[in-house]
């Protein structure tokens, strides 16, 4: 029998010869083992990024804090030279024991929140994959799937940012509280913390709150409602959204019966739980200016708890000084507001009233009042941008327009005078001709490039500030004129850290040089020659006063030595005040006596006991046409001004006539004022 022959697989595999060692190690791998290397090292460099990671996680998430009980968040507002303001913290109250409560108190939450937290690990897979599948398919609503315990983590120990590192500490954080404490613990602790609205943190403050009992007394009712609040607190509120607080309960009883916690009859058979709210007062001390920046500030801390220190642009002496300057005032029955600020909008003073303890109304915010004359700003400021000048005339007569008759003060025209001459003396006939003139949408867009928002009339008595726009805004539209450039935003905190983008969206527009020298001019004008004398400072002064019809408001808006003040005096009724007050009187002197202290100006100390009068605010001028030029003549509280073309002297009262050193040149020196026939305080019609 013959052999066979042989194949290409015997010879391949045929024996090797007597003596051959083994196949070499540097033998090229066959293709499977090449594959299991390469899977091998993906295998292990992935496990070495995750090692890299979870290292990273353990460092950065506050895990031993985690274990230690919450301080609950409070924020305290600070002056920019570290004075405390005011502090303000949340309303709290002792934590809860899980073994006290009802059984449906922690049902209802756990049947909106979490039906399988005493299931899971911290992490509950299953619940994220029904919510990502519930909002793939709902028509608009949606559902979470963090657990009570990822809740917790992400509530009480981490920032509110929406990133992967943040949901990566917050699973971490999430097995670290579950491993270490037991689920009541992890309950009672989510319970006597987490946010309810109103400012109140943790179940039994909130059960406090809103019903007025103690959370081991909630009704199925009350608690689904209190469960309900946790989606959206600050919207739900049933002090301010009743109809959506009883809406949302309705779905955690219906989430109740769902998870079996109680039966549909029951659920049936409950009624809508009413609120007895019980306001629990504020333990720290407020100010008009805290009130103010408190919601600016809330955001810049974040939802963090525990105590947060937020710097805000508040000058301590500044507003020391502020508040001097009011309480020093003669105002009788009338309130008053100031806000002072710098020339970029930096507030460092604000009064809201003359006490925060009777009424924390804002009335340098929140009140809008007719700003009087001091809107004519931006009508010669509209008449500049028309290509007028200062020494351009303006006819100041009676003008009738439809059924709209404007007259100035007293019945008193001076016929064809300077735009300057009638800034100075605030001609309100001629403010309304100049607006007919440049058109009332030209004046709008100029007050609108500077600031103001408030809805604005869009007839010819828009010129006479007839509109009621808040003193801030007023200030933010000379502060513009102070700066250079517009328009101004008032703010209350440091300015953060601004990149390309939004500094290219909040960009300024600046002034030109004429039109910010004419209006400069006029201002100089109105408050050393004209209406504002009485708030004239031995440094450069630049203002405008207003008083409305009846005397109802009287204002003063000026800026000198870096810092822009305005302010207000009226009655909070709207009533008249007494003795025809207008803005050239009360409102300058405190002005006065406000800014000469604060840029560190001597000021004379003003009598303890004053009397409004016109006389005595600076409103009886005397014009006199004498051989050496045109001079006029000022009778205010503190004596006698004598203005001698662009000269100046001061006459004291009681005391022998000296005149004061030259004053310091106010940019371009203003030209010489026309002859005048007694300006009076503007007062519209």
């Amino acid at each position: 029998m013959n052999d066979p022959l042989p194949t290409a697989d015997s010879a391949a595999q045929a024996p090797r010869p007597f003596g051959a060692g083994p196949p070499s190690a540097f033998a090229p791998p066959t293709p499977w083992k090449r594959r299991l290397q390469i899977a091998g090292w993906i295998v292990a460099a992935m496990m070495a990024v995750l090692m890299i990671v979870i290292a990273w996680l353990a460092v950065t998430a506050p895990l031993s804090r985690s274990l230690q009980p919450v301080a609950p968040p409070s924020i305290s507002l600070m002056s920019s030279d570290g004075h405390l303001i005011a502090r303000r913290g949340a309303v709290i109250d002792k934590p809860v024991a899980i073994k006290d409560l009802p059984a449906h108190v922690p049902q209802a939450f756990m049947a909106i929140e979490d039906r399988r937290f005493y299931s899971h690990w911290g992490v509950d897979p299953r619940g994220i994959a029904r919510a990502a599948w519930h909002n793939m398919w709902s028509n608009g609503s949606s559902q979470g799937g963090s657990t009570i315990t990822q809740q917790l983590a992400k509530g009480v120990f981490l920032s509110a940012d929406r990133t992967f590192g943040r949901k990566a500490r917050e699973a971490l954080i999430a097995f670290w509280l579950e491993a270490w404490l037991t689920k009541d613990q992890i309950f009672e602790r989510y319970l006597s913390n987490v946010y309810f609205g109103d400012n109140v943190y943790g179940l039994r403050a909130a059960s406090l709150h809103y019903f007025s009992r103690q959370p081991e007394r909630l009704t199925i009712s009350q608690a689904a409602m209190l469960a309900g609040l946790l989606k959206a607190p600050s919207r739900l509120a049933p002090t301010t959204n009743l109809k959506g607080a009883r809406a949302r309960a309705d779905l955690v009883t219906q989430a109740m019966v769902e998870a079996g916690y109680i039966t549909k009859a029951r659920r049936d058979a409950l009624s809508p739980a009413p609120l007895n709210v019980h306001e629990t007062p504020d333990p720290t001390s407020g100010t008009y200016f805290a009130d103010w920046v408190l919601p600016d500030a809330r955001d810049r801390a974040g939802a963090v708890y525990g105590a947060q220190n937020v710097t805000t642009t508040l000058d301590w002496r500044i507003q020391r000084l502020a508040e001097g300057a009011i309480r020093r005032a003669p105002l009788g029955r009338a309130e008053a507001a100031l806000v002072a600020m710098k020339p970029d909008g930096s507030v460092v003073a604000m009064v809201g009233g003359r006490n925060y303890g009777k009424s924390s109304f804002n009335r340098a915010v929140q009140a809008k009042r007719q700003p009087g004359s001091t809107f004519k700003l931006f009508v010669y400021l509209a008449a500049f941008r028309a290509g007028m000048t200062p020494d351009d005339m303006v006819e100041d007569s009676p003008i009738t327009t439809g059924a709209y008759r404007p007259a100035n003060h007293g019945g008193k025209y001076r016929g064809r005078i300077t735009l300057r001459q009638a800034f100075a003396v605030s001609s309100n006939v001629a403010a309304v001709r100049l607006t007919q003139q440049v058109g009332v949408d030209n004046v709008i867009k100029v007050a609108r490039d500077l600031g103001v928002t408030a809805p604005l009339t869009e007839d010819l008595s828009l010129a006479l500030g007839t509109s009621e726009i808040p003193l801030i805004e007023l200030a933010e539209a000379y502060a513009a004129v102070a700066a250079g450039a517009y328009p101004v935003m008032a703010h209350g905190l440091p300015p953060e850290e601004q990149g390309w983008f939004d500094r290219l969206m909040r960009r300024q527009h600046h002034f030109s040089d004429d039109q910010l020298e004419m209006i400069r001019d006029l201002l100089s004008s109105a408050a050393n020659r004209g209406t504002g004398s009485a708030a004239a400072l031995r440094t450069s002064t630049f203002g405008k006063t207003g008083t409305t019809q009846d005397s109802r408001d009287a204002i003063f808006v000026g800026y000198a030595g870096g810092l822009v003040t305005a302010v207000w005096i009226g009655n909070d009724d709207n009533s008249p005040l007494p003795g025809g007050a207008a803005g050239g009187g009360i409102p300058a002197r405190i002005w006065r006596d406000f800014m000469g202290r604060a840029i560190n100006e001597p000021v004379e100390n003003a009598p303890a006991e004053q009397k409004d009068s016109d006389l005595v605010n600076a409103i009886a001028n005397v014009t006199l046409e004498t051989g050496v030029g045109n001079m006029s003549l000022g009778v205010n509280q503190e004596g006698m001004t004598v203005n001698i073309g662009p000269a100046q002297i001061r006459l004291p009262t009681g005391e022998p006539p000296v005149a004061p050193p030259p004053m310091p040149p106010q940019g371009t020196p203003p030209p010489m004022v026309a002859p005048t026939r007694q300006p009076a305080p503007d007062n519209p019609q």
